[in-house]
């Protein structure tokens, strides 16, 4: 760090994965010397870690970045991630930010900042009349980039003392025509076995109890690995081998990796809850092929099959867009209907929201707002029913729930989360937050 105490607020927009990317650029900055502030505050340098996966989100971004700004005129403002990668010209011509920071460069911030340092007066406030592309910018063309960014480990510092994510791959290679993210994130590239089995038994011995596995796709762990021979099961049998650790959760997965393949190696594996969120997005065949996506909703039926037959009860949760161009009213009623016949935990159900620079964007029949809001309301009270009814099934099962925090004011009661992430109520007399107490439905 060079001389002086200059302060630094990370703001974070978007997915679990620029949260850790955030928490990640947040511990390298105060290891470096930085005073971390909050982003409500008076600092020095701003730095925006940008989400790009919506036109909404590019504008949220954008007005992040104007409020930086504003809040002190003689900062430095960073633009960080997706939104860089997907316009950095755009962001280049702006008058409020200073410098760029794209995927792939996050894990340099600290050397991007100090040499910044060198060319702006932060104490009197004036600019060194640096030229922005002389200002310590740091772009690549991301679809060319082959390795990940090892950000190192981060422990539990920024992270929830008993729930931490763990991201373990980035890019993506599926192109969805209604999505940018292969664009702004590249392709798939899988992060070294060891460093991810470090940083789970550094955040288990700092007490974490819970490892949650993300990333931008990450039932494509490996399948960039010369072989190709370890996946992701094969990472979850290895951190399952960490003492500290007692429950391992996935992030969202693709239906296509839930094979008897798959599930015979994890069968053994008594730490992985049984929670399974698989990407669904339409219940469609029509939709589904106009989206891009590699699977029929027969096929879908047939992973959940699978899941139920190894597990008791597993909590299966999907994602679903309503709204998707050329959905006709008889589309979204297969949907529906097969939503119902489903029996899934929990749906999220999203809009779809035009993205400008994808397929989709260009495609007849767009579906009015209104309509979205029907299918969209419809959806949602079936999922409301549907967990209802889920949590119901569950009764006389025995789990474990990881209590999390005193609730309600009462220093008797605590909530916690079920291995099917199933939240309840627990009584003790005692503070049981961050242990992990057995639980009978």
């Amino acid at each position: 760090m060079l001389d002086g105490n200059y302060s630094a607020a990370v703001i974070n927009l978007g997915c679990k994965v620029n949260k850790y990317e955030s928490d990640s650029m947040k511990h390298k900055l105060s290891s470096a010397g930085y005073i971390i502030v909050d982003p409500e505050d008076v600092a020095d340098f701003y730095i925006v870690n940008t989400c790009s996966v919506t036109n909404i989100a590019e504008r949220k971004s954008r007005q992040m970045l104007r409020r930086a700004k504003r809040r002190n005129p003689s900062s430095v403002v960073v633009a960080a991630g997706c939104y860089v990668n997907a316009d950095h010209k755009g962001l280049e011509a702006a008058d409020y930010v200073d410098i760029l920071v794209g995927n792939n460069c996050k894990k340099d911030i600290v050397e991007i900042l100090n040499d910044h340092i060198r060319k702006l007066d932060l104490e009197t406030g004036h600019n060194k009349g640096v030229a922005k592309d002389d200002s310590g910018s740091s772009y690549v063309d991301i679809s060319k980039e082959g390795t990940y960014e090892e950000m190192g480990s981060l422990g539990s510092s920024y992270m929830d003392h008993k729930r931490a994510y763990i991201k373990i791959q980035d890019g993506c290679n599926q192109f969805c025509s209604y999505c940018i993210i292969p664009y702004t994130r590249g392709r798939v590239r899988s992060r070294n076995k060891e460093h991810i089995l470090d940083e789970a038994e550094k955040l288990s011995k700092e007490g974490v109890k819970e490892i949650v596995l993300t990333g931008i796709h990450i039932s494509s762990y490996g399948t960039d690995f010369e072989g190709a021979s370890y996946d992701i099961a094969d990472l979850v049998r290895d951190i399952a081998e960490i003492d500290g650790v007692r429950r391992i959760r996935f992030g969202s997965l693709e239906p296509g990796i839930i094979t008897e393949h798959f599930l015979d190696k994890l069968k053994g594996v008594s730490k992985l809850c049984p929670h399974f969120h698989l990407s669904l997005q339409s219940a469609c065949n029509g939709t589904l092929k106009r989206m891009n996506r590699r699977y029929t909703i027969e096929d879908f039926f047939e992973k959940c099959k699978l899941l139920r037959r190894y597990y008791d009860r597993p909590a299966i949760t999907t994602d679903i867009i309503v709204g998707f161009p050329g959905e006709t009213e008889e589309e979204f009623n297969i949907t529906y209907n097969n939503l119902e016949r489903l029996k899934l935990y929990e749906i999220h159900v999203f809009k779809y929201s035009v993205r400008k620079g994808t397929a989709a964007a260009a495609m007849p029949d767009q579906v009015k707002e209104e309509v979205k809001n029907q299918r969209s309301d419809r959806l949602i009270r079936l999922t409301k029913e549907q967990k209802g009814e889920f949590e119901k099934s569950l009764k006389g099962l025995e789990d474990f729930v990881l209590a999390e925090e005193k609730a309600y004011g009462n220093d008797c009661i605590f909530t916690g989360y079920t291995t099917r992430y199933v939240k309840v109520d627990l009584q003790s007399d005692g503070d049981i937050v961050n242990e992990i107490i057995p639980y009978t439905f």
